[in-house]
């Protein structure tokens, strides 16, 4: 039995979080709660960062030596969450890959398997390199997978808004990214090649909950078919983005508008961060599917 099916047979899978930004360390709140997933590192590059000082804090083992710690290890980690930037993702996969890590990733690189835990579930444990998209997709998709499920969409305009104290730099620096990747998943989802997206960040105090408005062209479009589907899509995000909210659901004249609200869980970051808390909850999520699946296949739980 190799150390890594050794770990499964005990229970939980071993996981490390690269990168201490907003997104890294409220990653780490949430995997501390997990019963699949044992917090074996968290690495930066920085020690004086606040993001490490806090985790070290908490007990968890940090490191400042970026990617090399997660390499330099005795045993590899079965799972690595990626929230650091677009440009250093295709590193962490030369780097982790071989050693048999499955990465999970955080930043807007598009180089993985996208995965929205509503629609592609199944597609996680065929693949090591799992693409988070974007807040922004994580939270619009779901919605627009549904209704092109049921209606013919010719176009999908989708609106993005973040309260600036919740962008961190990391995301700063790969505005162009988050855009580009949210608009190739919109697509790859709904089949709708005319896509267009954008993000705003508000300056605003109190700041601005984060929120998704989507609007959407099509011919055979009603209220009472919209609002079923988005309805149904919403209660199925809320099974693990509680704070998943439909705020405005109308069609008029062929053309469909939904707007929806996230709140965050008020971990380690405040309640208007929902663009952290849903794309980091459907994370988790993937990983502890991953992890089932390792399970199973190691006889935890079988009598």
């Amino acid at each position: 039995m190799t150390h890594n099916d050794s770990r499964a047979a005990a229970g939980r899978l071993s996981v490390a979080v690269l990168g201490t930004g907003l997104i890294g360390i409220d990653l780490v709140a949430k995997i501390i709660r997990s019963g699949r997933l044992d917090l074996r590192l968290v690495a930066g590059r920085n020690e004086a960062t606040p993001g490490l000082r806090r985790t070290a804090a908490l007990g968890v083992p940090v490191s400042a030596g970026g990617v090399d710690s997660l390499v330099d290890v005795e045993h590899p980690f079965d799972v690595v969450f990626d929230a650091t930037s677009a440009a250093s993702h295709a590193r962490h996969v030369e780097k982790l890959s071989p050693l048999g890590t499955t990465l999970i990733d955080l930043t807007p690189s598009r180089s993985g398997r996208m995965i929205i835990p509503t629609v592609n579930r199944a597609d996680i444990p065929a693949h090591r390199d799992l693409s988070m998209v974007s807040c922004g997709g994580q939270a619009s998709v779901p919605i627009l997978h549904a209704i092109t499920q049921a209606h013919q969409i010719d176009y999908i305009e989708v609106v993005t808004t973040c309260a600036t104290l919740s962008i961190g730099h990391g995301t700063r620096m790969n505005l162009d990214e988050y855009v580009e990747t949210t608009q190739e998943a919109i697509r790859c989802f709904t089949g709708v090649r005319d896509v267009k997206v954008m993000l705003n960040i508000s300056p605003a105090r109190p700041p601005a909950t984060f929120r998704v408005a989507m609007s959407l062209l099509g011919p055979d479009l009603t209220t009472e078919s919209v609002s079923s589907v988005v309805a149904g899509a919403a209660d199925e995000v809320r099974s693990y983005a509680g704070g998943f909210e439909v705020k405005a659901c109308t069609v008029n004249d062929g053309k469909a508008f939904v707007s929806v609200e996230v709140t965050s869980s008020g971990d380690r970051i405040p309640r208007y961060a929902g663009n952290l808390d849903i794309i980091n909850s459907a994370a988790i999520l993937v990983a502890e599917s991953y992890a089932a699946e390792r399970l199973s296949m190691a006889g935890v739980g079988k009598s």
